[in-house]
C-alpha cells in the first residue's frame, strides 16, 4: 500500500475532520484554496510567524503582521511512521508518515509528502508544495518530491474561484 493518504485526486467524499476557520487562520485557508501558499510575516521584526498567531513569538508584537507568499519550495527534514489507525485515520490508512518539513524560508512545519512511498523517504529531499483538494473551499497544503509529476495535485496552476468557506462558531 502507498505511505500517501491523499493518493486519489480531489475528494468529494473525504471524511476526515476538516479544519475550523477562524478570524486568524481564514487567510491561511483561503489562499490553500487558491493555490497559494501564505504564512503571516511580522511586520515588526520580519520573522515569520508560525504557527499561526495574533503574536509574533520573536518580538511579541501583536496584531502586527502580513499575510506573505512563499516559494513553495522545502526540504523533507523529519518524519514518523505510523503503523496504528488512531482517529481519525482507519485502518486501510496504514502505514501512514506524518512529516516535518523546512522551507526555503526556514520555517518548519508539519505536513503530508505525496507521490512517494515511505521507502522512498530520506533526510534533505527536495520537495514543493501542492495542494489536496478536499472540497470545493478546502485545501491541504502537502508536499511533493521535485522529482515527480504531481500526478493528482495542483502545482503552480492559476488561481480560480472557490465556494463558501467553512465558519467557526463565535
Amino acid at each position: 500500500m502507498s505511505a500517501d493518504l491523499f493518493s486519489k485526486g480531489p475528494d468529494r467524499d473525504y471524511a476526515k475532520p476538516l479544519p475550523i476557520l477562524t478570524a486568524t487562520n481564514r487567510p491561511y485557508w483561503e489562499a490553500a484554496a487558491r493555490h497559494e501558499f501564505q504564512l503571516q510575516r511580522c511586520s515588526a521584526c520580519r520573522s515569520w510567524i508560525y504557527p499561526i498567531s495574533v503574536v509574533c513569538q520573536s518580538c511579541g508584537a501583536q496584531d502586527d503582521y502580513v499575510w506573505t507568499s512563499l516559494s513553495g519550495r522545502a526540504t523533507l527534514s523529519s518524519w514518523a511512521v505510523y503503523r496504528r489507525a488512531f482517529a481519525p485515520f482507519e485502518p486501510a490508512d496504514v502505514p501512514y508518515a506524518v512529516a516535518e518539513v523546512e522551507l526555503e524560508e526556514g520555517v518548519r512545519l508539519v505536513s503530508h509528502v505525496v507521490d512517494a512511498e515511505i521507502a522512498e523517504y530520506r533526510a534533505g529531499l527536495a520537495l514543493r508544495v501542492a495542494f489536496r483538494d478536499l472540497t470545493p473551499a478546502i485545501s491541504l497544503v502537502v508536499f511533493a518530491p521535485l522529482s515527480q509529476r504531481y500526478n493528482d495535485y495542483h502545482c503552480n496552476e492559476p488561481t480560480r474561484p472557490r465556494g463558501e468557506i467553512l465558519e467557526a462558531d463565535g
